[in-house]
């Protein structure tokens, strides 16, 4: 039998935000290595611009991100076993926050596919 979607049972915007903080952790100058279990201390959150902000070469639109300044989503995804939370200012994906699959990189990151004037 296939694993479940979703085995943690999160809501949409705890996986948004969780998508959010895997991207996160994926770029230079956002996460940083936060102790010897694998986890990963992600701060240096995107500055907002109107309707969007970017996440290295991906732009999220902000409607996707308001659990990011949501102190219940962090709370939830820390219960769970997902971060540790510094909030508002970081959060420590565990080994599992990092490895959750939340279906949704690719609906959220909208990866541009025009070349460079």
């Amino acid at each position: 039998m296939p694993p479940k979607k979703n085995p943690l049972n999160l809501n949409p915007l705890q996986l948004r935000t969780l998508t959010l903080l895997q991207a996160l952790a994926r770029l230079p100058g956002h996460a940083r290595p936060a102790g010897e279990d694998g986890a990963l201390l992600v701060g240096n959150m995107p500055p907002v611009q109107g309707d969007h902000f970017h996440l290295g070469e991906a732009v999220v639109m902000t409607r996707d991100a308001t659990g990011l300044y949501n102190p219940a989503v962090w709370v939830v995804l820390e219960r769970k076993g997902l971060i540790k939370s510094f909030f508002p200012d970081a959060a420590a994906l565990t080994p599992s926050g990092l490895a959750y699959d939340t279906g949704l990189s690719d609906t959220i990151l909208h990866r541009a596919d025009h070349a460079a004037h």
